[in-house]
């Protein structure tokens, strides 16, 4: 049985594979999504700079509530765009992970993925690739080493 093993979050998806007799993960591809990280950045820094600009100074004449509505709107409008973009990349891996089923390069896949992006990515995927998934792990783990992937997903590592 060959098993894939795909460890992503809203910028990067690392898909890796058990070699057939065992052991480590190999890798297979890692899919980027640069401006992801970029874009999150940017929303943040806008949301937070605007409340920061707000402080305890009213020289607008706005009142208190006038100023947080204006804050919530900005944050929302950052958040709608970061799902957006993480929708995008989702996509992007169920495309890749469906073009590898077809080829035949997989039977079962467990998926890793940051909390916030486990969800959008299982939404995107086709039939065909749910049924292989056999196991979903809800961690951030895609900066961390083949071995230690390794251990934590297909071992039952502490983590």
């Amino acid at each position: 049985m060959n098993t894939l093993v795909v460890v992503a979050d809203e910028a990067i998806a690392r898909i890796l594979e058990l070699p057939p007799k065992g052991g480590e993960l190999t890798p297979v591809e890692e899919l980027t999504d640069p401006d992801a990280h970029m874009n999150r950045a940017d929303a943040r820094r806008d949301a937070h700079g605007r409340r920061a600009g707000g402080g305890t100074q009213r020289g607008d004449g706005r009142a208190p509530h006038a100023l947080m509505s204006a804050t919530n709107t900005t944050a929302s409008a950052g958040d709608d765009e970061l799902h957006k973009e993480a929708q995008g990349f989702a996509r992007r891996v169920s495309e890749r992970l469906t073009e590898l089923h077809q080829e035949r390069r997989y039977d079962s896949l467990h998926l890793v993925a940051a909390p916030r992006f486990l969800g959008t990515l299982r939404r995107e995927l086709k039939p065909e690739v749910e049924r292989t998934v056999v196991a979903s792990i809800n961690k951030d783990l895609v900066h961390l080493g083949n071995d230690e992937i390794t251990q934590r997903v297909l071992h039952g590592g502490a983590g």
